[in-house]
């Protein structure tokens, strides 16, 4: 799939929509709801699945970063959907914030 910083993926079993931040491989398999994700501009032929797969239903949150325990990927979500974001079988996590410097 060629993914780098700033590809748009959109998900085919619901509304999840993702911008690459960081991406070690370029042809790392993202999925959504356990289906692969595809790019914005291949999203008109993609088939609309009929949901999110048991497993990877858990849902995305807009504004949310979701990264692997590898650092491999580093997604931003720009639209919530039902399906579950993964690196292939592996859910992948939201990104703990930092904490801001103390001011005094």
């Amino acid at each position: 799939m060629n993914l780098k910083p700033g590809t748009k993926l959109v998900s085919t079993v619901c509304a999840t929509n993702v911008i690459v931040v960081k991406c070690a491989d370029p042809d790392l398999d993202i999925r959504c709801g356990g289906h692969r994700m595809v790019t914005a501009a291949e999203a008109g032929d993609a088939q609309r699945g009929a949901g999110p797969e048991a497993g990877f239903d858990g849902g995305s949150l807009t504004g949310k970063r979701y990264v692997d325990a590898d650092d491999r990927i580093e997604l931003l979500c720009t639209t919530a959907g039902a399906g579950a974001l993964s690196l292939g079988e592996v859910a992948l996590a939201i990104k703990d914030s930092k904490p801001l410097p103390a001011s005094d």
